[in-house]
């Protein structure tokens, strides 16, 4: 592994080659925040998928994308007189520290828990009106629902045990069957599903599950079988039966 110094100069490197993309690279120069904006997201989403595959070159790769599309926005914020690389930089060492007092102070703390809960206190005193407020609106819907019961369990709203969340659980799937078998309008069901939804994501976080990858998961071994489906059957499968399809479906487990 390398040194902290031959760290450092790969990181100058990555700066030396980024000012001078932004200078003589027609693209480069061409790119905003906002250009790159999507960009970045789907960067982030293929690292993701990397760390899912347990690839680890692919993880280094992407890594090393992030980390391109980082200094660039920094780079494009320092034309515009705003900040620059080292700004954020010490921007986010300053918080590690302040947001550690364990560490770098004389607070105790006796587990994560304590490390979690000093952490959202650190922000309210920071002038954050609400424990929710540095959840993005952006987020996908599963993982923010996950992220705002993290942070709200935090400031002590929280179910007392995994009994409790479950039976809540089965409270909500109760409700939408009744409101289904009432003839309930779309938009009561769908806001009931929500409810159901948003129970089960509590439950796996009492499970110490985390949703989203486990439904990536489920994703990904529903794809690959039915991708064996369509690469075993004997005609079109618009003229198989289910029957059929369902017993490749099981030899695909098999596989």
């Amino acid at each position: 592994m390398h040194t902290q110094a031959e760290k450092q100069e790969a990181f100058a490197r990555l700066l030396t080659i980024m000012d001078e993309l932004r200078e003589q690279c027609p693209w480069d120069r061409k790119q905003t925040m906002e250009s790159l904006r999507n960009l970045t997201i789907e960067e982030t989403y293929e690292l993701t998928d990397a760390i899912l595959a347990g690839d680890l070159e692919e993880v280094k790769e992407e890594i090393g994308d992030l980390m391109l599309h980082m200094v660039f926005y920094a780079r494009i914020a320092d034309e515009q007189g705003a900040f620059d690389i080292a700004d954020a930089l010490h921007t986010v060492c300053d918080k590690l520290v302040k947001r550690h007092p364990h560490i770098y102070g004389n607070v105790q703390v006796q587990n994560e828990e304590d490390v979690k809960r000093n952490w959202e206190q650190l922000k309210l005193q920071e002038g954050k009106k609400s424990v929710l407020a540095g959840v993005p609106n952006s987020l996908p819907a599963m993982v923010k629902a996950y992220r705002m019961q993290e942070k709200t369990k935090q400031v002590g709203f929280e179910w007392e045990n995994s009994e409790q969340v479950w039976a809540k659980v089965e409270e909500e799937l109760g409700e939408l069957h009744e409101v289904v078998m009432q003839g309930g309008s779309p938009e009561r069901v769908e806001e009931e599903f929500g409810d159901v939804l948003f129970s089960l994501v509590n439950y796996a976080r009492f499970q110490g599950i985390d949703p989203e990858t486990a439904l990536e998961r489920v994703n990904r071994k529903f794809k690959k079988r039915f991708e064996y489906i369509e690469a075993h059957a004997p005609r079109d499968l618009r003229e198989m039966s289910l029957q059929e399809m369902d017993a490749l479906w099981n030899e695909a487990k098999k596989v």
